[in-house]
């Protein structure tokens, strides 16, 4: 038997209704958070990984945290390299509000729906989600519409990342990564020398070491009373490691006569400051780091951690 063609379950003013009333209740038991798109920098398509990731904007909107008594996930776990926190938790976020801010046309994400890989900020619990799995057919065609967007998230680990959203808390992220704090002469460049200059937050300082190779990285913090910048995203021109070493470093943005940034037109001057020492405790080692020990423990307690006197390590170990 064909449906009941009396009863219509596509009514066009039903379905919005139905819509209005998940963004409404959304909207009253949800959450604020960041929207947060992946920028593909550098794609390994072999691996189909992008390490060189960037986020470059957030768009604030509204989500429900379906776990309702804690995050999900195998919680905090103690292993043998430390303790690691494996959170989860579910998002639901409409269709239409998700449309409406996050996928605008000028906001130039491609993508119709919320993509795997991106990242959630709750502002609740100030942590950052990594979207592992978008599920678009819960619930099931109900009004035989599909009103949401369920984002099955985990604890994002940050691994040097370049987070520039213009959201102090969300930036400040970048901190708890690899930095370094490079020590300068005094403000002055060393071209002109009559007229000081400062580096900026956001900008790029580079180094040439011996053989050419270019050392770049990006400015965290500038402290022009004590003469050093915060460093991170550290990367070399071959590709190859490299370190700032003491020498003449500069910004890699051209500036006009008065300091400011450079526009076309603008007679331009590059900052050039000389470094004098680096140090790579930046803000602070964690308590349960154990940096210094691996360093000085050979000297101080006449410990080996890196035995490389064996040649055959896959033969049986040679006899002391």
């Amino acid at each position: 038997m064909a449906l009941n063609h009396y009863f219509n379950q596509r009514a066009k003013n039903e379905q919005n209704l139905y819509e209005d009333i998940i963004i409404e209740s959304l909207k009253i038991y949800g959450q604020d958070v960041y929207y947060l798109p992946r920028e593909i920098v550098n794609e390994n398509t072999i691996f189909g990984e992008d390490v060189p990731s960037k986020f470059s904007s957030a768009h604030k909107i509204e989500m429900y945290i379906e776990n309702t008594e804690g995050f999900d996930g195998e919680g905090d776990l103690f292993t043998k390299f430390g303790v690691e926190i494996r959170d989860a938790a579910t998002f639901i976020v409409s269709r239409k509000r998700w449309a409406n801010v996050v996928g605008q046309m000028n906001n130039q994400i491609e993508s119709i729906r919320p993509r795997e890989g991106d990242l959630i900020y709750l502002t609740l619990t100030n942590k950052l989600f990594e979207i592992m799995h978008v599920e678009h057919e819960q619930p099931f065609y109900q009004l035989s519409n599909l009103p949401t967007f369920k984002l099955r998230c985990e604890l994002f680990t940050y691994s040097d990342e370049r987070l520039n959203t213009s959201i102090g808390a969300i930036d400040d992220i970048e901190k708890s990564g690899y930095n370094l704090k490079l020590l300068m002469n005094q403000g002055i460049d060393s071209i002109n020398s009559s007229i000081s200059y400062d580096f900026m937050e956001g900008e790029f300082v580079q180094q040439t070491l011996t053989g050419g190779k270019v050392i770049t990285a990006e400015v965290l913090e500038y402290n022009q009373s004590q003469n050093y910048i915060v460093v991170s995203h550290i990367s070399t021109s071959d590709g190859t490691y490299g370190m700032f070493v003491p020498g003449v470093v500069q910004n890699t943005r051209l500036r006009n006569i008065s300091g400011a940034l450079a526009y076309i037109g603008d007679s331009a001057t590059t900052v050039y400051r000389t470094l004098t020492t680096i140090d790579e405790n930046v803000y602070g080692d964690s308590s349960f780091a154990q940096n210094d020990i691996f360093d000085t423990a050979e000297n101080s307690f006449d410990l080996d951690f890196l035995d490389f006197s064996e040649n055959n390590p896959f033969g049986d170990p040679e006899d002391l």
